[in-house]
C-alpha cells in the first residue's frame, strides 16, 4: 500500500492537470460523487463533525491495526473534500496518520480557494480524523 506521503503527491498530480479553478472545484464533486454512501445508521449526531457549514458524517473503525474512515456530506464539494481525506488517511496505522501533515491542502491551492466556513470545516474535519487516531492508539496501547 502507498504511504500517505506518496497519497497526497498523487492527489498533487492529480489537481496539477487543471489550472482553472473551476475544473478543480468539477474534479471535487466527481470525487464526491465517486464515494460509497455511507450507511444510514452511522448517520447519527455522535458521527457529525462540528464547525462544519455543511453536515458532515465521519465513521472511524479500526480494523487489524489500521484506521478506516467512511464520510459523508450533504454539500457536494465538501463531500469531495471528505473523500481526499479518506484518500489520504483511510488504511493507515494511527500512528502513520498522526505523524504525517496533509500538505496536500495547501498545495493543491484548496486552503486560498476555500469559504473561510468551508476552510474551517476542513480543519475541523482533519482534527477529528486525528482524534480518533489518537483515541484507537490510546486503546491499542493500553
Amino acid at each position: 500500500m502507498a504511504t500517505i506521503n506518496e497519497i497526497q503527491d498523487s492527489i498533487i498530480e492529480e489537481f496539477s492537470d487543471f489550472e482553472d479553478w473551476l475544473d478543480r472545484y468539477q474534479l471535487l464533486i466527481d470525487l464526491g460523487g465517486d464515494q460509497e454512501p455511507l450507511p444510514e445508521e452511522y448517520k447519527t449526531d455522535n458521527n457529525l463533525i462540528e464547525g462544519c457549514q455543511s453536515r458532515v458524517w465521519l465513521q472511524a473503525d479500526l480494523v487489524d491495526g489500521k484506521v478506516q474512515f467512511r464520510a459523508e456530506s450533504d454539500a457536494l464539494i465538501v463531500k469531495g473534500i471528505v473523500s481526499l481525506l479518506i484518500k489520504v488517511y483511510s488504511g493507515h496505522t494511527p500512528d502513520e496518520i498522526l505523524e504525517v501533515e496533509p500538505y496536500f491542502v495547501e498545495a493543491i491551492g484548496l486552503k486560498e480557494h476555500l469559504s473561510p466556513t468551508r476552510s474551517n470545516g476542513l480543519l475541523a474535519m482533519i482534527k477529528q480524523m486525528r482524534l480518533y487516531a489518537l483515541a484507537f492508539k490510546a486503546k491499542m496501547n493500553s
